[in-house]
């Protein structure tokens, strides 16, 4: 498709020599309707080439028109400082040959150089929304010629709490940009809030489930029992050492660190990648990964979006993710470009449910693999066999069977056994009346006369 798009030369050489010969399925679908000038609503899997779905067209037109402007041409913004860092690599690579310039903006970075960087009017910007506002409010840059707003990873930097930075940083910029959103999912809540007052009578390209794992990953599972037996299993992976390099996934910052300074005592030299860390901190051990120098990265999810290093060819799922979507994310740092890849997650009792969820709604079957020497006394949830539940089952029913019936009670009235024991009259013999009294008329009480007072009683 590229040599039928007729790009510019200084393009089509950058892309000959980054080995882009055939177009992505999202790339053939999202470059020419973003060449067409549409507004796009794209969601395509992790590892599809979408970051050069949006930078090829953008570029493409930035060549062709080079009109002399004073300001910022297009603003891609990212959840991440990693994946604006990768998305600025990626447009720098694309432009090599040409005169455009690109810049970062993200948090953890001098504010001042930052500025400086503004004074030599990129024609690319690609920024966290919250460093970006920032410069806003500043007063450090102008959108007044704003062609190209791009929003990568759109449903993962709303649920952030970046609605407002975004919406902000929209208005800033002039209503006859062209505005492009790539998200995993189409269907959050605040996304579909955000899409009308971003996008202009969008196209939507869907081309696959935001829970849809890659079918090129061999996905296994191991059983563990606790905190320690996962370290010990872990240990007995890493210490293998059949492989490139490993990202090990946590759920916490806490855990990260934790872990990275255990596996270090037991001499498997690590590096560690977590939020809290500085923005220096954080290049240095993304450097070192992509240089070789480190084989094992321990990283919390701030990794699994937007990393993009060679070689990656195991994940390892230390805590189970909260979400399908995590997962997906996660495991997709491996068989990148059309490789392969393997993605080993720590199952628990525990996480059976969320495993059961993985499979049910990604796709896929998971492979248990045993280590043996330090297998797991869980060994999945306890099942009731059927051909046992049928045999009980009919045993109660026999031994119900065998018992006799109760014999059938009859009713019995108070009114018939009141006078058992006592003595009966011969039949036909009258009540004889009281002689201190006398019964009343049939209504159930007594009455009695009172004898005359006679004064001889007394004596």
């Amino acid at each position: 498709m590229f040599p039928e798009l007729e790009l510019h030369q200084c393009l089509t050489k950058a892309l000959e020599l980054k080995g882009f010969n055939e177009p992505t399925e999202v790339q053939s679908a999202a470059v020419p309707a973003t060449l067409e000038g549409k507004d796009l609503l794209v969601s395509a899997e992790t590892g599809s080439g979408k970051t050069a779905a949006f930078l090829i067209p953008i570029i493409q037109k930035m060549l062709v028109d080079d009109t002399p402007k004073n300001g910022v041409r297009a603003v891609i913004l990212t959840p991440t400082r990693e994946l604006a860092r990768q998305i600025e690599k990626h447009a720098k690579e694309l432009i090599k040959f040409s005169r455009l310039l690109a810049h970062a903006i993200t948090g953890g970075d001098d504010f001042k150089y930052q500025r400086s960087l503004f004074r030599k009017n990129p024609e690319i910007i690609v920024a966290t929304p919250g460093r970006l506002k920032e410069h806003l409010e500043k007063g450090s840059i102008d959108f007044a010629d704003l062609e190209f707003l791009v929003l990568d990873e759109a449903d993962r930097m709303l649920d952030m709490g970046f609605t407002e930075d975004v919406m902000i940083i929209a208005d800033s910029c002039r209503a006859e940009r062209q505005t492009l959103l790539y998200s995993a999912t189409l269907d959050g809540r605040k996304l579909q809030h955000a899409i009308p007052l971003l996008l202009n009578e969008p196209e939507t390209i869907a081309l696959s489930s935001p829970t849809q794992a890659n079918e090129s990953i061999v996905q296994q599972i191991i059983l563990t029992d606790d905190e320690r037996h996962k370290t010990l299993l872990l240990l007995r992976l890493l210490e293998k050492g059949n492989y490139r390099k490993v990202i090990v996934f946590t759920n916490t910052k806490i855990q990260t660190s934790k872990l990275a300074g255990w596996l270090r005592y037991k001499d498997i030299h690590c590096g560690v990648l977590h939020g809290d860390m500085t923005q220096d901190g954080r290049n240095e051990e993304m450097a070192r990964m992509r240089n070789g120098k480190l084989k094992v990265l321990i990283a919390t999810d701030v990794a699994a979006r937007g990393l993009d290093v060679k070689g990656i060819d195991i994940v390892i799922n230390f805590d189970m993710p909260y979400s399908v979507e995590d997962f997906v994310h996660r495991t997709g740092r491996t068989a990148r470009a059309g490789a392969s890849g393997l993605a080993i997650t720590f199952v628990a009792a525990r996480d059976w449910n969320m495993k059961a969820k993985i499979e049910r709604e990604a796709g896929i079957k998971f492979e248990q693999e045993i280590l043996k020497g330090i297998e797991a006394k869980y060994k999945g949830p306890k099942k009731l066999k059927s051909s046992g539940k049928a045999a009980s089952t009919k045993k109660r029913d026999d031994d119900k069977s065998k018992k006799t019936k109760p014999k059938e009670r009859t009713k019995v009235r108070h009114r018939d056994t009141k006078n058992i024991g006592k003595r009966r009259k011969p039949t036909g013999q009258k009540d004889e009346a009281p002689k201190t009294g006398k019964f009343g008329d049939g209504s159930g009480a007594f009455s009695f006369k009172k004898k005359a007072y006679n004064p001889d009683d007394d004596a």
